[in-house]
């Protein structure tokens, strides 16, 4: 039979045949979920004989995948996509890639994967027996976002098909015969895609970077406010190590600046991070990821300052430094005196589809105040007074009430509404591998 230009050619009956292997399937960084062990079960078809010359066609189909569609969202019509790879033995050496259509039914959560068949080409040269052993896989997800699931075998795994390779003459090809050649067989079939992207610039808000002010190592920290008329103060960066909850990552390294604007009797606040504050764990669109973080208030006030950023203006590379945009917020004093504003909390959100993620980041040993304020006899400085949201050592606020101890009053520009970030996936953010789901950063691992 012959099909095409190269000519593909399917000479006697072709033979179809089940092996089973144990397999490790790793989700993708972003789903935070753990290796699965399970076995796959794989068909494979191919002539059962063929001639030297001959351009043959190899079909894997996979009976069964390594493990389930986790317990954390549905998969969508085609937007399932499996690779793999078919190694070759006995009279010929070598690989033969395998790649499916970007094509499955639902698959709901919880429940078998249903992965369509995969077809590679090998050109025959060399006469003897050659047999084809199914090796690694990989399954993609293109949404909500691209992740990639990874199967290798864990075991021996033996051949599916063998192709019994006889002299005979060339194969005939378009515009003329090709002879066959003593070297081992060579690849074909189609390439691995759908992978998610891994060169490349990242994009991403910009809105991190250094500001003004001096380093991390102590001394006094710019800006005082107080009744000079100054408007504008300036913070100091200061370095922070941040420890995330799963699915995030473990460890966060950033330098954070405070800055203030006097408004009436209140501060706007502009909180800064370094560039490439994270690596993002999963291929994220515009929009999947939100930052926010907690500004501890110390001092004569006491409490924290809720301040939130835009999330992500552009789409997000797997393995690429993530900036974060700047977080604004609004510091109404609660006491008269220098109150200091240190970095706290650092909360990603990533969003995907109706998954959500929050992410939380907490200060690791002590870190130095990016800036002090004065607010002696500051205007709307009531002593005592606190809003609805604000947290400290002087006991809760009511909502619209007062609270002892100073609180600081809070208030985030978008009333604190944060969005999930993982992934990832996450938290669902899927594909995993088994999973093949994406799910948060460790459920996100799969985005400072």
């Amino acid at each position: 039979m012959l099909g095409g230009a190269g000519m593909l050619l399917a000479a006697s009956p072709a033979q179809a045949a089940d092996v089973s292997y144990a397999t490790e399937c790793i989700p993708p960084p972003i789903s935070g979920l753990p290796a699965v062990q399970g076995t796959t079960v794989v068909q494979l078809t191919a002539p059962a004989e063929a001639k030297v010359g001959d351009t043959v066609e190899v079909v894997w189909k996979t009976v069964e995948a390594a493990s389930k569609n986790p317990d954390i969202l549905d998969l969508d019509k085609d937007t399932v996509k499996p690779t793999g790879t078919l190694k070759l033995g006995g009279a010929a050496t070598g690989t033969v890639q395998m790649e499916g259509p970007r094509q499955n039914p639902p698959i709901p959560k919880n429940s078998a994967m249903v992965l369509p068949e995969m077809k590679g080409t090998l050109k025959l040269e060399k006469a003897g027996e050659i047999t084809l052993t199914p090796d690694a896989y990989n399954i993609n997800v293109s949404k909500p976002l691209s992740t990639d699931t990874k199967c290798t075998p864990k075991a021996a795994v033996q051949p599916g098909a063998t192709i019994k390779v006889t002299d005979g003459g060339g194969s005939t090809t378009a515009g003329g015969t090709t002879s066959g050649s003593t070297s081992g067989s060579t690849t074909a079939g189609g390439t691995t895609s759908g992978s998610t992207a891994s060169g490349g610039t990242t994009s991403g808000t910009t809105a991190g970077g250094t500001t003004s002010g001096g380093g991390d190592s102590g001394g006094s920290t710019s800006g005082s406010g107080g009744g000079s008329g100054q408007t504008d103060f300036p913070g100091k960066e200061v370095a922070v190590h941040f420890t995330c909850t799963s699915p995030g990552p473990p460890d966060i390294s950033s330098k954070v600046t405070i800055n203030a604007k006097k408004s009436g009797g209140s501060y706007a606040l502009t909180v800064k991070t370094a560039k490439g504050v994270m690596d993002s764990p999963a291929a994220l669109p515009a929009g999947a990821l939100k930052p926010s973080m907690d500004v501890t208030i110390g001092g004569a006030d006491k409490g924290s300052v809720k301040v939130t950023g835009p999330a992500n203006a552009e789409p997000l590379e797997q393995g690429k430094p993530v900036d974060l945009a700047d977080m604004t917020g609004t510091y109404k004093p609660g006491a008269s005196g220098k109150s200091t504003l240190s970095p706290g909390t650092l909360t990603i959100d990533v969003t995907l589809g109706a998954s959500k993620i929050n992410i939380p980041c907490k200060v690791k040993g002590p870190v130095t105040p990016s800036l002090v304020l004065d607010t002696t006899a500051q205007e709307g400085g009531a002593s005592g007074s606190a809003t609805s949201g604000s947290t400290g050592t002087g006991g809760a606020a009511a909502a619209g009430g007062t609270a002892s101890g100073g609180l600081a009053a809070t208030g985030a520009e978008d009333n604190g509404t944060l969005r999930a970030l993982g992934l990832v996936a996450g938290t669902a953010i899927l594909l995993g591998g088994a999973v093949f789901t994406f799910t948060p950063w460790r459920r996100l691992r799969g985005t400072r």
